[in-house]
Formats: C-alpha cells, structure tokens, sequence
C-alpha cells in the first residue's frame, strides 16, 4: 500500500494535543475588530480546542498527526 497524504490545509491549520484533541484558531479574528467587544477579543486569543465530532473529521485529513 502506499503512504497516504497529509492535505496541507489541514496540516497549516489544526494541532494535536497529546491526549488527541485538536486545536484551531479562533474564528473571526482578521479584521473588523473595531465593532467587535473587548470580551469577544480576550476571549478569541489563542486557541481553541475543537468538538470530538469535528476532532474526527481532522483526523481523516491528518493521517499520521495522532
């Protein structure tokens, strides 16, 4: 069998806990900021952890990310 591929969309975007979670950006950070609250900014820095049902989709375009 031949290796499967990484798509390098994904590999630019989501990590991996050690635990196997995976982690994105928040959304709606690029611009617009000013009419967005102080709250949503402080709560939008960093990342995020993401569901286990979108955690599985990753994971299918992550193959040897685990």
């Amino acid at each position: 069998m031949p290796k499967m591929k990484t798509k390098s969309a994904a590999k630019k975007r989501f990590s991996f806990t050690a635990s196997g979670r995976a982690k994105a950006g928040v959304a709606g950070k690029r611009h617009g900021m000013i009419k967005r609250s102080t709250k949503f900014i402080r709560d939008a820095s960093g990342t995020m952890l993401l569901s286990a049902s979108d955690t599985k989709i990753v994971k299918k375009y992550m193959p040897y990310d685990r």
